[in-house]
Order: C-alpha cells, then sequence, then structure tokens
C-alpha cells in the first residue's frame, strides 16, 4: 500500500507507507497535492525551524508573484480569521503576536486552571462510570478540552456547546483539497465564531475578569496592543488546536492502549497519587503522541530554494511535512514501532518546532494527563473495547469516529 490520504485502509494504519516513503528518499515528489513529501524526522525537525519556508508567503509575495491563485473572495472570512492567527503568521509580525499573547497565556495561567482540569476529568470519568461504559470520545475526550478552553476564554456554560461544531467546521479547511461544502462550513463557521467573540471582546473590555480575552485585552507594549482581529484568531485557534490534538490524543491513545494490554497493564501499576505518578504518566502521553500522532501532516510554502537531500525544492514549492512518518523514524527512534510508555529519550515532533511550537502544549499534557490519570485511577476498573472501532475521513488532523468501551 502506497501513500494514499484519501484510502480509508491508508488512513487506519499510514505507517507501512511512510516506511516506503523515507526508503523512496528524503523529499518525494507527490503529484496529487502537488507538494514535497519530507517523510525523515532530521530533515522534518530542521524544515520547521528553517526560515526559507513559511506558513504563509503574502508577508514577502502576493500570489501573482508566487504563482498561486488567489482563494476565491467567498473564502475570505475563513482566510481572514486564520491568517490572523499565530500557526499562519510569519515575523515580524508573528514575533510581535506571540509575545503580546504570551504575556496573558503564561504558565501561571495554565497551572491556576489545573484544579479545574483535574475535577472535570474526574466528573466525566465518573459519568462513564456511572453507565458503565459508552463512548469514550464524546464522554471524556471531547468535553474535557472544550470545557478547560472555555474555561480559559471565559465562555459562559450556557454557550459551550456552540464551540466543537465551529472547531470541526474551520478545521476541515485544513484537510487536502477540501471540497467546496467543506469551505462552505468553514466560511459560515468563521463569521459566528467571529462575531460571538467580538461580542464577548466588547463585554470583557466593559467588565474584565480573570480569563484570557481580558488578559489579551489588556496586553501591550511599545508596540501597541492585539488588534481586535488578532484577538479573535488567537482564541479560535487556541480551541481548534488545542481541541483537536488533545481529542484525538486521547481517543487514538487509549485505542492503542487496548491494543497493548501489557503496556497498559504496566501503565496502570505505575499510575497512583503522587508525584512519581504525574512523571510516569507524562512520560506515557508523549510516547502515545509519537506512536500514533493526532496531526499527521504540516504544511509549508518554500520561500526561498532550499536542498532537502539532493533535491533542490524551488521558491513557490509547498513542501508536506509528515509529523507521522518522523515520529516513527528508526533514524532518530529505537525500535519506533514498538509502543514503550517508559520511553525516556522521546523528542517528537507532535507539538512542532521552531516559532510555531504549540503555544498550548504545557496546557494539552495537563489535560491529557488528567483525562488519562482519572481512566487509570485506584477505584476505576479496567476498561475493555467494546467495539472495533472506524476512522473518521480526514487524514491530516487523524482521529477516531468513537471508541466504545466498557468496565
Amino acid at each position: 500500500m502506497g501513500f494514499d490520504p484519501w484510502d480509508a485502509a491508508f488512513v487506519a494504519d499510514p505507517y507501512p507507507a511512510y516506511r516506503e516513503v523515507r526508503e523512496q528518499g528524503r523529499a518525494v515528489w507527490f503529484e496529487p497535492t502537488g507538494q514535497w513529501l519530507v517523510p525523515h524526522y532530521a530533515d522534518v525537525s530542521a524544515l520547521l525551524r528553517d526560515r526559507r519556508l513559511g506558513r504563509t508567503y503574502l508577508h514577502r509575495f502576493t500570489h501573482e508573484e508566487f504563482g498561486r491563485e488567489a482563494p476565491p473572495p467567498e473564502h475570505e472570512p475563513f482566510h481572514v480569521l486564520n491568517g490572523n492567527g499565530l500557526l499562519d503568521l510569519e515575523d515580524p509580525a508573528h514575533a510581535r503576536v506571540r509575545r503580546l499573547v504570551a504575556k496573558a497565556f503564561t504558565p501561571r495561567t495554565v497551572e491556576r486552571l489545573v484544579p479545574a482540569v483535574r475535577r472535570l476529568a474526574g466528573e466525566l470519568v465518573g459519568r462513564l462510570l456511572a453507565d458503565g461504559g459508552g463512548d469514550l470520545l464524546t464522554v471524556v475526550a471531547e468535553p474535557l478540552p472544550v470545557a478547560v478552553i472555555a474555561e480559559l476564554l471565559g465562555v459562559p456554560e450556557a454557550d459551550r456547546g456552540l464551540l466543537r461544531p465551529w472547531s470541526a467546521d474551520i478545521c476541515g479547511m485544513f484537510e487536502l483539497r477540501p471540497d467546496e461544502e467543506t469551505a462552505r462550513r468553514a466560511v459560515r463557521a468563521s463569521e459566528e465564531f467571529g462575531a460571538y467573540l467580538r461580542a464577548l471582546i466588547a463585554e470583557r473590555r466593559a467588565r474584565p475578569g480573570e480569563d484570557l480575552v481580558s488578559g489579551l485585552i489588556a496586553a501591550h507594549d511599545e508596540d501597541g496592543r492585539l488588534s481586535e482581529q488578532e484577538m479573535i484568531s488567537t482564541c479560535v485557534l487556541l480551541l481548534n488546536a488545542g481541541h483537536e490534538a488533545t481529542v484525538n490524543t486521547t481517543a487514538n491513545g487509549w485505542w492503542t492502549l487496548l491494543r497493548h494490554p501489557g503496556q497498559l497493564a504496566g501503565l496502570r501499576e505505575r499510575a497512583h497519587p503522587g508525584d512519581a505518578a504525574s512523571g510516569c504518566l507524562s512520560t506515557a502521553v508523549d510516547e502515545l503522541m509519537r506512536f500514533d500522532t493526532p496531526l499527521q501532516m504540516f504544511e509549508r510554502w518554500v520561500l526561498d530554494d532550499v536542498r532537502i537531500g539532493d533535491t533542490v525544492v524551488p521558491r513557490g514549492a509547498e513542501v508536506a511535512l509528515l509529523f507521522g512518518s518522523a515520529n516513527r523514524d528508526p533514524a532518530r527512534f529505537a525500535d519506533p514501532d514498538v509502543l514503550d510508555l517508559t520511553r525516556a529519550d522521546n523528542p517528537h515532533l507532535t507539538f512542532g518546532a521552531g516559532i510555531h511550537y504549540c503555544l498550548g502544549a504545557p496546557l494539552a499534557r495537563r489535560e491529557l494527563e488528567a483525562s488519562f490519570g482519572a481512566l487509570l485511577a485506584e477505584g476505576v476498573p479496567p476498561l475493555r473495547l467494546a467495539k472495533e472501532p472506524q476512522w473518521r475521513e480526514g487524514y491530516v488532523i487523524r482521529g477516531l469516529r468513537e471508541l466504545l468501551v466498557e468496565f
């Protein structure tokens, strides 16, 4: 089986195909998307830090100068929202926005959320336990990060049901070759989410609180403050990036654990209250993110010619950095296809690298440690798989449709 991101069998298990791609070279042309696939860890890691590549090219070129067509005008609400977020900004705008966001989204902010994260995780697992099982994805994996991000932003509880559908519709545009219906849903969600956040920002301007939106309004330096659009795009990115990855790491991770009962049993023995448990869970979560990466591909534009091995990739081309392949590269990881929940040397690329390293990584780790810890806690019976899961359509952000379990 070759690299085919639209094939259900490939999406279910892309790792054999990644081995084939790595054997073909360091930069492999993929005609269906017109991209250069980059499958090796060393190259992916280096290119994430290489400023000859960018998430956008518009800070240096027009669409015409870069040899690309401008997106359709009707897609503008999505591109305005996406283009003003940290994920797609390039320096100097990226450095300015990240510096200001970091003033509000501090390590202290994350640590202040930890008790609430643990409480929420315990409550959600309690519901699953009371029902004797159910869909781990919808009962535990999805509600936790949505509730945490909503708490962080100060979104009232009554409005939190809006966030997940908006996130899912916007993230549909990050898949390869999204169709027009996907684009329409993304545009509508961008408009609705943007309007909601404008109202929330106006409310916080009038009555500041302890939430992140209030912090973003207050953040300033010698270069000024964040624009309203930058605040909106930052909030949406925190939901989309933090939420989608955390949901899929939770569900995909438990599917991995249930297929590796020996590793799961060992983790259960080590996961008990205290500092040692926290360390063991952190190590296990890192390995689950490496072993089955929630974001399989990260795309970059080539702003200046770049050599990858024997291949010169020209300006104007697009590279597809294969995170899932890099995290299974035997040149960097010993026995990469073996799940080892005690793996100590584990510099996986799941959170990216360079200036676009995930700002929400510390919060994501805390959420994952809390949810896995709650399901492994003393008094919680071992989970069993109730039904073989199916993978959703979509390769870039890769996740299960459901994960039915029982106790």
